[in-house]
């Protein structure tokens, strides 16, 4: 078995993170179709705004509801699955909604919360939405749905604390007794009362309502009252989703690049979920540019390479063809070394299991493609 292959064997849960641009969704979708064609039933969800991950399952379009691939795309890949392979794309603004009506008292209150303009903003474009959402799906996936396995391809990250700590800082804001108490001269005004709200007692509120308007803060203060009764079942929920993914059953897979600066940030991410008691199952170190001739010295001269072309009748093809190709193949070897350096990096920095993923010919953009990179994990 394969390193990741095997670190994953016993998990229900495989969670992709790292930063953007290094591959996490590919990765994921090759994982869960490799599992799908060994006879599971397998669940890949992810937050992708290009859509591939639709594409090279050989789907039209991918929503919030999970998604089979149909047989024939697989027969016209080439490819005999033994189990079911699903896909979907996670829904911000949807999965907030759903979280809202499993929490709010009464429909009048839960459709108040959906017309709020602050709420509008805060459920599908406030910095924290989507990894909020990401753990609050993947939750709903792992304890009401059969699936042997979940594939979970997480937002792109700049900073390892964003996936983790978004939650949070997102419901601290919500149930934020301070705040209620600044604001409550704006919930008093109402939209009657906007003057009494510019000569209320608050300096505070005053003071926000010259930047923000005064209607904002109303609606904010809205907001924020109509959440009351409501923060314990969310923070509750949070909490339940962060235990999950502290379970055996849960894996994090880092994915990095092989650029210096990708291996920092992966690394910064692997201390983070550590320091956190989360359990790592690997590291993937993606598009790994390969080694043609790794003994020192063995990179062929242009001589060797005139010699070899004129014994194929290729040397009319330009008098500086072989030194050409001499060069770049030594730039290619320089740029092999550095990156099997930077996987080295990795694993002598860390005690998970370390895959490097080489750099194939041609992009993963359909369900053969992909079945070629399940074959490097």
């Amino acid at each position: 078995m394969g390193a990741l292959e095997q670190a994953l064997a016993t998990q229900r849960v495989a969670v992709f993170v790292g930063s953007g641009g290094v591959g996490k969704t590919s990765l994921a979708a090759a994982l869960a179709l490799k599992r799908s064609m060994e006879g599971e039933k397998v669940l890949v969800c992810t937050i992708d705004p290009a859509k591939r991950l639709a594409n090279a399952l050989g789907l039209k379009s991918l929503g919030n509801l999970e998604a089979r691939v149909p047989a024939e795309k697989f027969r016209e890949a080439g490819l005999s699955p033994k189990g079911r392979l699903f896909a979907m794309m996670l829904d911000v603004k949807r999965t907030w909604d759903d979280l809202v009506a499993r929490h709010a008292p009464d429909p009048v209150r839960r459709e108040r919360i959906y017309r709020n303009r602050v709420y509008q903003q805060l459920s599908s474009a406030l910095a924290g939405s989507q990894e909020y959402m990401a753990m609050e799906k993947l939750y709903e996936l792992a304890t009401e749905r059969d699936y042997d396995l979940i594939v979970l391809d997480t937002p792109p990250t700049a900073h390892a604390l964003d996936f983790l700590e978004a939650p949070g800082r997102i419901l601290d804001f919500l149930g934020n007794e301070t705040a209620q108490v600044l604001l409550a001269p704006a919930l008093s005004a109402g939209k009657l009362g906007l003057r009494l709200f510019h000569l209320g007692s608050s300096y505070v509120a005053k003071t926000l309502a010259r930047f923000t308007g005064a209607e904002v803060l109303t609606e904010l203060a809205e907001l924020m009252a109509s959440f009351q009764g409501m923060y314990a079942g969310f923070k509750n929920r949070a909490a339940a989703v962060r235990a999950l993914l502290a379970q055996p059953e849960v894996g994090f897979v880092v994915v990095s690049g092989a650029t210096p600066a990708s291996v920092k940030e992966a690394l910064y991410f692997y201390d983070r979920l550590r320091s956190d008691f989360m359990p790592v199952a690997g590291l993937v170190v993606n598009r790994v540019t390969p080694e043609l001739w790794p003994r020192a010295g063995s990179t062929p001269t242009d001589v060797e390479l005139a010699e070899a072309l004129a014994g194929h009748h290729l040397e009319g093809l330009g008098a500086d063809l072989a030194a050409r190709l001499a060069r770049t193949l030594a730039e290619h070897e320089t740029l092999a070394r550095a990156e099997a350096a930077q996987v080295n990096r990795i694993v002598h920095s860390t005690q998970a299991r370390v895959l490097a993923v080489p750099r194939l010919e041609r992009e993963v953009h359909d369900l053969a493609s992909l079945s070629r990179l399940a074959v490097c994990l």
